[in-house]
């Protein structure tokens, strides 16, 4: 099958080497342009790609099964019988009665009587009279007048100047000294206790303190429960002072006293005599004496006797010897032979022939045919004007190569001709040039430009 294939030309740097190289460059000024006969020509190089059938293989898997004789061996459970000889104790029970004599004690009840007479106390209220003599004192007021002289004080007022003493606050400064705290937080490793683990652990003799009494005892060596503390260490900030000294003003205020004038109306009292008859009342107590009856109560005491005669149960015990019979119970051992038949199971292994499919893997390798394009470059010659420029299409098919260089073994070099892409194809080198002088790199190929005129 013939597939086209787009072929791309060469740099003009390998045209004009390949000109310079057999010696027709003819212009000075153009030297990718040979000259024969009066036309020129430009040496290009196209890629075309042959297709080729290749075989290959493919590798299929396929899982076959083989009967193989397989020998198994399967469990045969046998019942067998042992004897097994024991002693067993034969409890025997027997009944017998034994006298057993108890003292008893028997309430014995007698009527006695008791004397609980008693003095009963009543009193009886008796009334008199009694006199009684007392003294009182009676008011007598008498009339009398007396000469009073009394100073007055008549008030006299006068204008005076005083010195008053006013207290003033003015402020003053003065520095004091102030610390200032200017520090910062630092990290600090801090261990937080956690619960003691209770281990044993060796311990060598010595004296230790008893935790129970607190006395100090002598202690063995060896292990004893010790609690070890345990917890973890944790990482907080702590703040860390700097005090700094520093100089602070500081405004009080501090009294002043500052006098002055200050007019006072003053008021002075003169003395004056002053005379007066003034009556008053005496008041004489005169004495008299006076006689009353009083009546008062008096309350005399009697006592009575009062008989009581209580009849009283006592309880008498009486001791009593009794004899009565007691059932006693006697167990005897009585040892006997015993023989048992004991089943156990008895495992047999018995072999078994049996046929099994062992699956296996096959390889098989499967030939598998496709086509190819293996590319190679042709060399063709362009004609050109005196300007350089290509004359016509500058592409056509490639010519195609032997069957026998371009098919490989064992395929058909009918299906090996190449096509090229769109184009008129160009002239082919003349039999007495070299054709294999000027061979283009295999691995080199340039994309199109979409310009021929390069």
């Amino acid at each position: 099958m013939n597939v086209p294939i787009r072929v791309f030309p060469t740099v003009p740097l390998l045209a004009m080497w390949a000109a310079s190289a057999v010696g027709q460059v003819c212009c000075p000024s153009s030297p990718y342009i040979s000259c024969q006969g009066g036309q020129e020509y430009r040496l290009v190089y196209q890629t075309v790609y042959d297709q080729r059938q290749v075989t290959a293989y493919r590798i299929e898997y396929e899982t076959v099964c083989e009967q193989q004789q397989v020998t198994s061996y399967r469990p045969v459970w046998e019942t067998n019988y042992r004897e097994h000889r024991y002693t067993v104790a034969r409890p025997i029970v027997e009944t017998s009665s034994r006298e057993e004599t108890y003292t008893v004690s028997r309430p014995v009840w007698e009527t006695q009587i008791r004397d609980c007479s008693y003095d009963r106390v009543r009193y009886v209220d008796e009334t008199a009279e009694r006199e009684e003599h007392y003294t009182v004192s009676r008011p007598v007021w008498e009339t009398h007048e007396r000469q009073e002289c009394h100073t007055v004080l008549r008030p006299v007022y006068e204008t005076a100047y005083r010195t008053e003493y006013q207290t003033v606050m003015r402020p003053v400064t003065t520095y004091r000294q102030q610390v200032v705290d200017q520090g910062s937080y630092v990290e600090q490793t801090v261990f937080k206790p956690g619960l003691p683990k209770t281990r044993l652990r060796w311990q060598p003799g010595g004296c230790t303190v008893d935790p129970v009494t607190g006395q100090t005892v002598q202690q063995r060596a060896g292990l004893y429960w010790v609690q070890t503390p345990r917890g973890r260490y944790e990482v907080s900030r702590v703040w860390q002072p700097n005090l700094v000294a520093q100089q602070v003003p500081v405004t009080s205020y501090c009294p002043q006293t500052v006098a002055k004038q200050v007019p006072v109306q003053v008021c002075k009292y003169e003395q004056q005599q002053v005379c007066r008859t003034v009556p008053y009342q005496t008041c004489r107590m005169v004495q008299e004496e006076r006689v009353r009856k009083v009546p008062y109560t008096v309350r005399r005491q009697v006592v009575e006797r009062v008989e009581n005669k209580v009849p009283v149960k006592v309880c008498r015990m009486v001791t009593e010897q009794h004899v009565r019979k007691v059932p006693v119970t006697t167990c005897r051992m009585v040892y006997e032979q015993r023989v048992e038949k004991i089943p156990h199971r008895v495992c047999r292994m018995v072999a078994v022939q049996e046929t099994i499919s062992v699956p296996r893997c096959v390889e098989k390798r499967t030939p598998v045919t496709y086509t190819c394009n293996v590319p190679r470059v042709v060399c063709c010659r362009v004609p050109i004007d005196a300007c350089g420029t290509p004359i016509g299409s500058c592409f056509a098919e490639a010519p195609p190569i032997p069957a026998e260089a371009a098919a490989p073994s064992g395929s058909s070099g009918a299906d090996a001709t190449p096509t090229v892409a769109e184009g008129t194809a160009p002239q082919p080198l003349d039999a007495e040039e070299p054709q294999g002088v000027y061979p283009a790199p295999q691995s080199e190929v340039i994309p199109d430009q979409g310009d021929s005129s390069l």
